[in-house]
């Protein structure tokens, strides 16, 4: 009997930034993502399309899901809209499906999960800048794997 299970959706997600962009990537048969990086952007703003490029080789995914930063009170920052612009060149690019999520609070919930690692000596680095743009990047994807996994089941 031929097996009918739906393939695992795969995903990357992009924490955008104006200095670097973590990247993350995860599936919906575990629920769960894991960091792969992050790219820097170059004083122009662009960001390292040949890097990206890489990510998507290697993970082949089916949907980018992109961070879109917002304030507390739901009023756009100043990278709202290069967040948005980023997303719509991203699957532009690449011809793959688009989800923009709101990253409220994300860098934090990256920062606490890493002092933790680190408080428990699992990291025995010291964090850096990239480390928490990657876990921001698990964070809003995992969130956004949560959610799909909530309105896909039958």
């Amino acid at each position: 009997m031929p097996d009918r299970s739906p393939k695992p959706l795969v995903a990357l997600g992009f924490d955008f930034g104006s200095k670097r962009i973590g990247i993350a990537a995860g599936d919906s048969l575990t629920g769960t993502a894991r960091p792969v990086g992050t790219v820097t952007c170059g004083n122009d703003g662009l960001p390292d399309w040949a890097g990206i490029s890489r990510h998507v080789k290697d993970w082949d995914p089916e949907v980018f899901v992109v961070g879109v930063p917002y304030n507390m009170n739901g009023t756009p920052t100043g990278l709202t809209e290069a967040a948005t612009q980023f997303g719509a060149a991203l699957a532009q690019r690449h011809g793959r499906e688009l989800v923009m999520v709101d990253e409220r609070l994300s860098s934090r919930e990256a920062e606490d999960m890493l002092r933790q690692r680190r408080a428990s000596g699992a990291l025995s680095r010291r964090v850096t800048r990239g480390d928490i743009d990657a876990v921001s990047a698990v964070v809003l994807l995992q969130q956004w794997l949560r959610e799909r996994s909530l309105h896909t089941r039958t």
